[in-house]
Formats: C-alpha cells, sequence, structure tokens
C-alpha cells in the first residue's frame, strides 16, 4: 500500500476519534441534564463508537508493517481482530441499555428540556453521517476491514439518533398537546430500539471479521475474477486447486497452473508472470502463489473441468 493512501487512512480514522469523543461528553451532559435514559443510551454508544475508533486506529497503524521473520504473511489480520473486538464491545453496550430500558419503563422518569435532546441527536446525526462517509470512502479505496466497521458503527449511531431524537419530538408533541398527559415510556422503548439496531451491527460485523480470521475463502465474485484471468492467459492449458483467504486488505490467492509438457521453464515463468498481473489487474492487494505443473496423459481429474481446450481434458 503506498504511504499517500496509508496516511489518509490514519487521517480519517483521527478525526473518527475527535468526533466521537466531543459527542460523547455532548450527550452525557444533556442526557443527565434533562434525565433521557436514551439519551444516554446514545453516549453510551458513542463510548462505544469511541473505543471502536481507538482499535481502529491503532489496526491501522498495526497492519501497515511490513512482514517480517515471525509474520510471513504481514500483519494484516491485525484489523480482523479489531473488527471482532468491536462486535463484543457492541453486544455488551446493547445488553446494558436493554437492561436500563426494562427499568425505566417500569418505573418512568420526567424529561425535561426536551429541545436540548433534540439538538444533541441532530447534531450527532449529521456529524455521524459526514464523518462516516469520509470513512466508507477511504475504507473502500484501501479495502480496510477496520476503517469499514468504524464506518459502519458510525452509520448505525446515525440512525439511532435519529430514531430517539423522533421519540423525544413524539414525546414533546403529546405532552404539548394534552397538557399533562405522560408519555415518558416513548423514552426507554426508544431506547429498546436503538440496542436492537446495535446487535444487528454487531452480528454483522462478527460474522465479517471472524470469516477472515477463519481463512474463509474469497467471496464467489473475485473467486469468479480470478479464474477468468487464469483462463483468459495464452499458454494455460488448466489449473486446479485454487485456495484463497483475506488478511485485513490483503488477498492471498494460490493454485496449480498446467502449461504444456514441452514448455521451457523460461516461458513457464513469463506465462506465470501474466496470470498474475492479470489477476492483481482485477483485485486490489492481491499477493498470488502459483504452482506450475506439465499437462500431461496422467494428469489428475482435478484439472479437467477447468481444462482451457476440451480436446486436452483427460
Amino acid at each position: 500500500m503506498n504511504d499517500a493512501l496509508h496516511a489518509k487512512k490514519i487521517k480519517v480514522v483521527k478525526l473518527s476519534v475527535t468526533s466521537n469523543a466531543a459527542l460523547v461528553v455532548f450527550k452525557l451532559v444533556v442526557g443527565f441534564a434533562i434525565g433521557s435514559i436514551s439519551v444516554l443510551s446514545e453516549a453510551i454508544h458513542s463510548g462505544i463508537d469511541l473505543v471502536a475508533a481507538l482499535i481502529a486506529y491503532f489496526a491501522v497503524r498495526s497492519s501497515a508493517q511490513p512482514a517480517d521473520k515471525g509474520h510471513h504473511y504481514g500483519h494484516g489480520k491485525f484489523e480482523n481482530v479489531s473488527g471482532f473486538v468491536e462486535a463484543i464491545l457492541i453486544f455488551l453496550a446493547a445488553a446494558w441499555i436493554i437492561i436500563e430500558a426494562v427499568k425505566k419503563i417500569f418505573d418512568p422518569q420526567p424529561i425535561e428540556l426536551v429541545g436540548w435532546g433534540i439538538l444533541v441527536m441532530g447534531l450527532s446525526s449529521f456529524v455521524n453521517m459526514a464523518v462516516s462517509h469520509m470513512l466508507f470512502k477511504i475504507g473502500d479505496e484501501a479495502d480496510s476491514v477496520a476503517i469499514k466497521a468504524d464506518a459502519w458503527h458510525l452509520r448505525t449511531d446515525v440512525y439511532t439518533s435519529m430514531g430517539v431524537m423522533g421519540g423525544l419530538a413524539l414525546i414533546w408533541l403529546i405532552e404539548l398537546a394534552w397538557e399533562g398527559h405522560h408519555v415518558h415510556w416513548i423514552d426507554p422503548a426508544a431506547a429498546i430500539l436503538v440496542a436492537l439496531l446495535i446487535i444487528k451491527a454487531a452480528y454483522d460485523l462478527t460474522v465479517q471479521s471472524l470469516g477472515d480470521l477463519l481463512d474463509a475463502s474469497l467471496p464467489k465474485e473475485e473467486n469468479a475474477l480470478i479464474t477468468e484471468s487464469i483462463r483468459g492467459r495464452a499458454g494455460v492449458t488448466s489449473f486446479k486447486c485454487l485456495r484463497t483467504r483475506k488478511a485485513g486488505g490483503v488477498r492471498f490467492i494460490e493454485f496449480d497452473m498446467l502449461v504444456a509438457a514441452d514448455m521451457t521453464v523460461e516461458a513457464a515463468h513469463a506465462v506465470a508472470d501474466e496470470v498474475t498481473a492479470a489477476i492483481r489487474a482485477s483485485l486490489k492487494n492481491a499477493e498470488v502463489t502459483i504452482h506450475v505443473e506439465p499437462c500431461r496423459p496422467c494428469s489428475p481429474a482435478a484439472c479437467a473441468a477447468n481444462c482451457v481446450s476440451p480436446e486436452k481434458k483427460t
């Protein structure tokens, strides 16, 4: 990864840390001032986002380290570990929010200065929408799991903040229209909705991060691009034993490539270089390892399905 792109990653994650820190303080102050459990739940949510941003910052810095004697495949999985830890933190935060909200449903408390709650939620939505947009942009450009996870944290915060804002606005309107009629249960109910949305985001993040940590294969679409890149090269008779996985933003691709039995080592090496270049042109950050084999009548049937020329199938 080039230095300019890495600098962008560091800059945008620092922005996420700064914005989340400011929102946590603002939400806590307003939440305690007006006695709103949903605003306080959003403060906890932003607190988790802050922790996630700090973890993402550490992961981005660590994953950029080159391969060394102890880590031959680099440090890309720091980003996947980051995503998994963030997901666990989100689950814990959601559990706390639900417990506190249920208590408030059975023992509702009056909410004062509702307008301040609406203001802080509106500001939070605006800030997080802007920052998450930047995170998604850089995350897609760098194919960074950690940054995309941080972006999803903030985008979820946008939706939950809007939900809390809507709940507070509903309380304000109802109590304005029917003086003396209290609907404070709407506040903890909105907090529970926030928690459920958080759990959904945590589940999706867990599935994604664990998949890469367990060396799951690349998506079908990406494997199809690899297959097309191999089959489209002159000199390639067939291929077999395609194995793919991902660590952070790096894709590792390995396979056996069959060429004509009488092809020279130099020519086979040139074909392997062409195939590697074609794969890297199709997929970002691809590390390709090719084992070249001669295609003979006794070649295993495993390569028959990928044979370029039907007449050469065994």
